[in-house]
């Protein structure tokens, strides 16, 4: 049976993307229109897995989405990461003089603040996502409007693309992770990257002594990401990610952390999507 994967956004988006190049082209898609909704449909089975955007070179973390994998006990099985590129499109045959409005979303347009300066008579409307612009253009025949999207999106939709590479910073990029409910069988000879959770108690140097622990067990540490404990004013629940050469070591660091802190939690252990 294939896999339903569920996605933020539409098809032609870049979570589509992601999908598409983790899984191969022959996917069957379930479109959320926020993480929410993404996790729901993972609870009620509607879909096996899920893609989710983690964090973002010049946005940083995505605070709600570490705080729903681990409300839920989502597992990351894996991750990918992907260069953000921003592309004009519109219904073929125009150019950049006949565009009077470019819908997007919100992040897309202010990504793209500079190069929209040089034409004012483009009116920018935020809209709820990128490609959803792009497939209502195509389908409604909007003449005069164009949609900020992946390419994915001007080749599933049938639209030219007027302008390549219009956001401001060319380096831009996302790492996505791709989750679901159940446990994985993840080989150990293919893992090599792990994020785990943990709470401390209130002490100096208790975060100390678990990265001490961490660096004695040669784990590198890619990521920390604190985020407050809501019922508990002033206590905050960490997110770590680590990159190890040799399973064993990263069993031995867990095994030590598990005594040392409270809360512990391995959200998934998985392949270095960098490597």
């Amino acid at each position: 049976m294939n896999k339903i994967i569920a996605i933020q956004g539409a098809e032609g988006s870049n979570h589509h993307k992601v999908a598409r190049d983790f899984y191969g082209a022959a996917i069957q898609l379930k479109e959320c229109m926020s993480f929410d909704v993404l996790v729901d449909s993972l609870l009620d089975n509607s879909a096996n897995v899920g893609i989710m955007a983690l964090e973002n070179t010049i946005a940083g973390s995505i605070i709600p989405n570490y705080a729903l994998i681990d409300k839920n006990d989502l597992h990351i099985v894996g991750e990918q990461y992907l260069n953000i590129h921003h592309h004009l499109m519109a219904l073929p045959n125009q150019k950049l003089e006949d565009i009077t409005e470019v819908c997007s979303h919100p992040m897309a347009l202010l990504q793209c603040k500079e190069f929209f300066k040089k034409y004012p008579h483009i009116k920018l409307i935020e809209d709820v996502d990128t490609a959803e612009v792009a497939k209502r253009i195509s389908k409604n025949n909007l003449k005069g409007v164009a949609a900020i999207a992946p390419k994915i999106a001007a080749e599933i939709f049938e639209l030219e693309v007027i302008e390549d590479e219009i956001q401001t910073i060319k380096d831009n990029a996302t790492r996505f992770v791709i989750v679901q409910t159940e446990k994985p069988n993840n080989g150990k000879d293919a893992i090599n990257k792990a994020s785990i959770k943990f709470q401390l108690d209130h002490k100096r140097g208790s975060l100390a002594a678990i990265l001490n622990v961490l660096s004695d067990c040669k784990m590198n540490l890619t990521k920390i990401q604190s985020l407050p404990v809501i019922e508990t004013p002033w206590k905050y629940s960490f997110f770590v990610d680590v990159t190890f050469d040799e399973y064993e070591a990263y069993e031995k660091a867990i095994s030590i952390i598990k005594i040392m802190a409270a809360e512990f939690k391995v959200l998934g252990a998985y392949k270095n999507g960098r490597r």
